[in-house]
């Protein structure tokens, strides 16, 4: 990322669960936290989402796509990870590369737990500033600012609080896409062992494909042919990984897979229309115990 400022893909995630708040799979997903922590500028393409009426102009039309389909990959994945959190409620959840995310916030099941939020420190930085714009949060959060140039995971969470000999749970959305391989081998091993027994890792992925290889870059070029921002422009995805090669990534450090899901299959399961199948059949939710 560029760390002149905050995280732009952050700033398009919360976009997009905004647009989609109320409207995708209603009674299932909501995310109230989302509009609050966005800017007025960046609320006004989330009200065009949202309503539905295409934009005139290429650039502006362009972001009214893009954002309503980022919702549709958003709304199954935060569902999905959601579930897997109140599945089981462990003392400790530490979200990695926390963004804007709103859980904190917006879970009443996370009263009485301790959230520790790991993110870039000027990407906390902008969200701590955000974030004072919502209620307080359901339980004890701890910001942990964690630059992974300089800074080890293990030891930062020590300083915030972070206890090793009880139960955590690792929600890991929306960042492992964005890691090399080794990045994301070594990121594991110091969960492992951060992971008391009785840990479980929620981890969002992306599959090999082709459509989402070839679609990414002329997106971007796109973007800069319309003159509109490019939130992804210092945050290329990096990794892709198989079902079968996560599989054994996670069982090589003692996690056992209790189930691993494309997107698509879990819209599906929401009963959500989806327009962008084959987008959503790359990402994928494994949920892993220890």
């Amino acid at each position: 990322m560029d760390t002149r400022e905050g995280s732009r893909t952050a700033v398009l995630v919360c976009q997009a669960r905004a647009v989609a708040h109320g409207r995708l799979a209603p009674d299932r997903f909501a995310d109230p936290t989302a509009s609050a922590l966005l800017e007025p500028g960046e609320l006004a393409a989330v009200e065009q989402a949202r309503s539905g009426v295409p934009p005139e102009g290429w650039g502006p039309r362009m972001e009214y796509e893009f954002l309503r389909a980022t919702a549709e990959g958003l709304a199954p994945r935060t569902v999905a990870v959601d579930d897997a959190v109140r599945e089981r409620l462990h003392p400790q959840v530490v979200i990695l590369g926390a963004g804007l995310d709103g859980r904190a916030w917006r879970m009443p099941e996370l009263a009485g737990t301790a959230v520790f939020e790991v993110d870039h420190p000027r990407s906390q930085q902008d969200k701590r500033r955000r974030a004072a714009a919502l209620s307080p949060p359901a339980g004890q959060i701890a910001f942990v600012p964690v630059d992974f140039t300089a800074d080890r995971l293990d030891d930062s969470l020590d300083a915030a609080g972070h206890r090793t000999d009880r139960p955590t749970t690792w929600i890991w959305e929306g960042v492992v896409p964005y890691l090399t391989r080794a990045e994301t081998a070594a990121t594991l091993q110091a969960l492992a062992k951060a992971s008391a027994p009785g840990s479980r890792l929620v981890v969002h992925y992306q599959a090999p494909s082709l459509v989402a290889s070839l679609g990414r870059p002329v997106a971007r070029a796109m973007r800069r042919l319309s003159r509109q921002p490019d939130p992804m422009a210092h945050e290329p995805w990096r990794s892709a990984w198989t079902p079968a090669a996560m599989r054994e990534l996670l069982t090589g450090q003692g996690y056992a897979v209790a189930r691993d899901t494309d997107l698509l299959t879990l819209a599906g399961a929401l009963a959500m229309p989806v327009r962008s199948r084959r987008s959503l059949g790359s990402g994928r939710v494994l949920v892993a115990d220890r």
